[in-house]
């Protein structure tokens, strides 16, 4: 119906705008530093060198980066719950919370000063937590567009990566005689925008996978040739245990190795407990956490990064404070390009005996090793010290964080059940938070004892980055050893037919 696949674009495009300008922010914080710093939170931690007119502010640097270090924690751990809540209790009550944190953490930056800085801790937390909400409320977006699902997943991680241009934007109308204040008014004003696409564009329960004919959703869910909240629900497990039959039974009997369940895997659907204890999730857990650590320690130490090479030169710092931010921008740019390589094989006739589920899981051994050599190329840029290097570590750095995050939640959506994806994205993005705390006593370890220079720590991350390449180099052998043993299979029946026909004769 043409109203209906109208209802699907508005959709798609509204939950990319919105992913483009709010989801995001907490990741653009090395723009909003520089405000902060000119409007003086945590200058009273700042002391004067005796006998020299330096200040040494680096307590204050440890504010910004504890603060930076805390949401982005929260941003990933909380996930664990929110996933659970968006498969328990469905779209609208996950995007209701979260519209509430976003906009309770808008209005804590806006009415915060420098005499209040601590209010920054649990507004930049709750901007981070919301925002996560709406990326997850949207992804299921992709179920709209099958032949283009990963393409779609990894352009909403694009789009959540950019959002953090936001804050440059501010820092940009903050030079202009905007306060602070008022640029996080309009955010906070925004969420009148959330509340109405939640209510008109969006589904009350999920989106289901496959989406049968005619399936629509919003205000109008009441009409013939629509679904209600329980028929969305019995659609969307009917796929799950119909659909997922033919696409992922192959997976789950060939991975039984890997801690999956295979029993009657064709009749019902792998256990959430065996996802988890599989090497597929353990492998994809550890490529996430190495990889979202360099990141998270990049972006939350780049001011005073910037600073140390550019001499305490403010307006250096200004320059490539803005270069950093502008190139967030290009996040949602480069993540097609990953939803591309996952979807190349969409359209194409399927090896002999090949199941689509099959053909996804080899599709994403491309994809996930250029994410393995883009950190390890960002790495090495970040490692040396020299400025105009940075531009290219910029380049590297949101080329590689589109590829990342879309690749996750491509990955996961592709290597286990759709029942369980809420609750295995939140699961990896939570567990892969607690290994990023470790953002904070590395930085405490360049502040103090290697007196501010981040060499040695950017090696050992060099060194830990290398470990990344294990996952596509296990994904490639799995699913060459499930091709052999399909042509031994293939052999196997073949030479029984050749004794049966000379039996007969």
């Amino acid at each position: 119906m043409p109203g209906t696949r109208l209802r699907y674009r508005l959709t798609l495009v509204t939950g990319m705008l919105e992913c483009l300008c709010f989801a995001g922010l907490v990741f653009g914080f090395a723009s909003l530093v520089f405000v902060l710093k000119k409007d003086g939170y945590f200058s009273d931690l700042c002391v004067s060198g005796p006998g020299t007119n330096s200040t040494d502010c680096s307590r204050q640097d440890e504010q910004f980066s504890l603060i930076f270090t805390i949401a982005s924690f929260l941003n990933n751990f909380i996930n664990l719950i929110t996933g659970y809540l968006f498969d328990r209790f469905g779209t609208t009550v996950t995007r209701l919370l979260g519209i509430s944190l976003h906009t309770s953490g808008t209005l804590l930056v806006a009415f915060s000063t420098a005499a209040f800085s601590n209010m920054l801790f649990p507004a930049l937390s709750c901007i981070a937590v919301g925002g996560v909400l709406f990326l997850l409320t949207n992804m299921q977006i992709g179920n709209l567009f099958p032949a283009h699902r990963s393409t779609i997943i990894t352009l909403y991680n694009g789009a959540f990566d950019s959002s953090s241009a936001v804050f440059l934007l501010i820092k940009v109308m903050y030079e202009q005689e905007v306060s602070l204040r008022a640029s996080f008014l309009v955010l906070s004003f925004c969420s009148i925008i959330h509340l109405v696409r939640t209510f008109v564009l969006m589904p009350r329960t999920h989106i289901p996978y496959t989406v049968p004919q005619d399936y629509t959703y919003g205000l109008d869910c009441g009409k013939d040739n629509t679904y209600n909240e329980e028929q969305s629900e019995r659609v969307r497990e009917g796929a799950v245990t119909g659909s997922q039959e033919s696409s992922e039974k192959d997976y789950m009997s060939t991975v039984t190795e890997d801690g999956t369940d295979a029993q009657d895997s064709g009749k019902k659907v792998a256990s959430f407990r065996s996802c988890v204890l599989s090497r597929f999730f353990m492998l994809h857990l550890m490529w996430l956490s190495v990889m979202q650590l360099r990141h998270y320690l990049f972006i939350g130490t780049l001011n005073p990064r910037l600073t140390r090479l550019a001499n305490n030169d403010p307006d250096l710092v200004s320059q490539y404070t803005n270069a950093f931010a502008m190139t967030q921008l290009c996040g949602v740019l480069c993540a097609p390009w990953n939803g591309l390589i996952l979807d190349r094989h969409k359209g194409k006739p399927l090896a002999p005996g090949e199941t689509e589920q099959e053909a996804d899981l080899r599709s994403s051994i491309l994809s996930l090793f250029l994410t393995c050599l883009q950190c390890l190329l960002f790495s090495v840029c970040a490692s040396i010290p020299s400025l105009p290097l940075q531009y290219l570590t910029f380049v590297l750095q949101v080329l590689n964080r589109s590829f990342l995050y879309g690749g996750t939640a491509a990955f996961i959506s592709i290597a286990f059940p759709a029942a369980h994806f809420g609750k295995l994205y939140g699961m990896v993005m939570s567990m892969s938070a607690i290994f990023s705390l470790l953002q904070y006593p590395c930085f405490a370890l360049v502040k103090g004892a290697l007196g501010g220079d981040p060499f040695f720590v950017d090696i050992a991350l060099i060194l830990l980055t290398l470990l990344v390449f294990l996952h596509p180099a296990y994904i490639f052998f799995h699913c060459r050893r499930v091709a052999r043993n399909k042509d031994d299979q293939t052999l196997t029946m073949g030479d029984k037919g050749t004794i049966m026909a000379e039996a007969k004769l």
